[in-house]
């Protein structure tokens, strides 16, 4: 008999969380460091075509199929004119970007932007300047964007090449104006009101905008969650989802607290779903607020912020390894355990900034965040199954006893498709795993796609491309409703089914 720790899944097609949005699977792009510039958008690299886009990226990004894309900010958002993003670029200004130290060339704006998102696939999201901006321009950046030919701004758009309306569904009033960093900040009552005014202007251009909400920057900061709790009352009828942020760290090499950071992120959206059901009893409402997650990523190795007035500088250029791709793999099966709220969250950000791509003027390195998003991002679709996990602990630091085993589950009933996410946070055990049908179960798992390795540290880099990499495992029969493998230390392991 093996002595080696063993998990059991159960699952059941009727035991579902709710439908999965596509949109969790979403980007976020700014302009920030070498994102958009050396990003996604560079003149002169053997790499671009003839309108100065990188191909090798774009095709990378279609890999990971962000359902939409979230832009320009961020932080650079607070301090933005939109205005001079657009019309001929000869004539577009060079700007001191305050948030991040740089210049600012705007190449690359809102016209560009729309193109970028039509060519990939992706729902463009755009936030307004709620900073310096006021609600006029937020308004003006609607009626540019959405109305149809026959008043100023649509004419504007119309003469710089888009005579059909760009049609922008979602939007973000504002960036993190909560943060006294942010460029404009605002206590949260005299945030409320201005997003609230906003809002008011922007629909009378379009009444079926969808509009997130600032929420708190992290849930470290001193006023979590109440600012949440006083923008949600004040614009509750007017918001459509409230926005959190969360940079996930392992500053202090606690590796086993690292790989159970599942529980903070639970948590942080435990606590927006109570304040969204309060706030919605409150006002005795019928309207439903759900949660945007639109910036989220691993975060900590490299924190140079400070551009020096240059163009397209490096800064926060991270690179991943191991652990933090199956913490993002985490991240995204909370997404699932949680999406009868979660409805909409953008990885932060797509390119070169705490990014799962990384690129030179020549070439274009995967890294390892960018095989969880992938994966997920390709199989998980229909419904959010709710696993019922038995398995063995282990102690963390941060988070006291936790289970070795993280899991999440869909089931495409229009298909006749599932997949399950498992990963296995121990460091050294194999953990034998029984995955467990109730009631309808499949025929097959078709396939079984793996991350693993021996050493959490582990990264890809230029040199050696493939360190952390996904290999195919052959899958097999559901025999009497189980399927049983064998998970390796940190892995994340992906079954398909049929």
């Amino acid at each position: 008999m093996s002595d080696r720790p063993t998990a059991r899944v159960s699952l059941d097609t009727e035991r579902t969380v709710g439908p999965i949005s596509p949109l969790v699977f979403g980007g976020f792009a700014e302009h920030m460091g070498r994102c958009i510039y050396q990003g996604i958008y560079e003149p002169g690299s053997p790499q671009a075509d003839a309108r100065g886009i990188r191909r090798d990226v774009l095709a990378a990004l279609r890999e990971l199929n962000p359902r939409t894309l979230r832009y320009p900010g961020g932080n650079f958002l607070s301090g933005y004119r939109w205005l001079d993003g657009v019309g001929p670029r000869a004539q577009r200004p060079r700007r001191r970007e305050l948030a991040w130290k740089s210049i600012e060339t705007n190449q690359f704006g809102t016209d560009e932007f729309i193109d970028y998102c039509r060519e990939l696939g992706s729902a463009p999201m755009l936030g307004v300047n709620l900073g310096t901006g006021d609600i006029a321009g937020a308004a003006a950046l609607v009626e540019y964007c959405n109305a149809p030919q026959g008043s100023a701004y649509a004419d504007m758009r119309a003469a710089n090449g888009h005579p059909q309306p760009h049609d922008v569904r979602y939007w973000c009033l504002g960036n993190e104006m909560d943060g006294p960093w942010q460029i404009g900040h605002l206590d949260a009552q005299r945030y409320a009101e201005k997003a609230r005014e906003a809002a008011k202007m922007m629909r009378w251009h379009d009444p079926e905008l969808k509009l997130i909400l600032c929420g708190s920057s992290g849930t470290t900061m001193p006023s979590y969650p109440e600012w949440d709790r006083v923008a949600l009352e004040h614009c509750w009828d007017v918001a459509d989802y409230l926005s959190l942020h969360y940079y996930a760290s392992n500053a202090d090499d606690d590796t086993p607290s690292f790989l159970a950071m599942s529980a903070q992120f639970e948590s942080h959206i435990d606590t927006l779903a109570g304040l969204l059901r309060y706030v919605k009893a409150k006002h005795r409402s019928a309207h439903d607020v759900y949660l945007s997650w639109d910036e989220w990523n691993v975060w900590y190795k490299d924190r140079q912020m400070d551009g020096g007035w240059q163009e397209a500088p490096h800064l926060i250029e991270e690179v991943y390894n191991l652990e933090d791709a199956l913490v993002v793999a985490q991240w995204m099966s909370v997404f699932l355990r949680r999406c009868d709220v979660l409805k909409i969250a953008c990885l932060a950000q797509v390119v070169n900034v705490i990014a799962p791509i990384l690129t030179t003027s020549a070439g274009l390195l995967k890294q390892s965040i960018f095989y969880p998003f992938a994966l997920f991002s390709a199989h998980a679709a229909g419904s959010s199954l709710l696993p019922h996990v038995v398995a063995p602990q282990y102690e963390t630091k941060r988070y006291g006893p936790m289970p070795l085993l993280d899991v999440s589950a869909s089931h495409d009933e229009a298909i006749g498709q599932g997949a399950v996410f498992l990963v296995n946070r121990s460091q050294t055990e194999a953990l034998e795993t029984e995955v467990r049908w109730q009631g309808a179960a499949p025929a097959q798992v078709t396939g079984i796609t793996q991350l693993s390795g021996a050493d959490p540290k582990a990264a890809n880099s230029f040199a050696r491309p493939d360190v952390v990499a996904p290999r195919e495992l052959a899958g097999g029969p559901v025999q009497a409703g189980s399927f049983t493998l064998s998970l390796p230390p940190l892995s994340f392991t992906v079954l398909r089914t049929r």
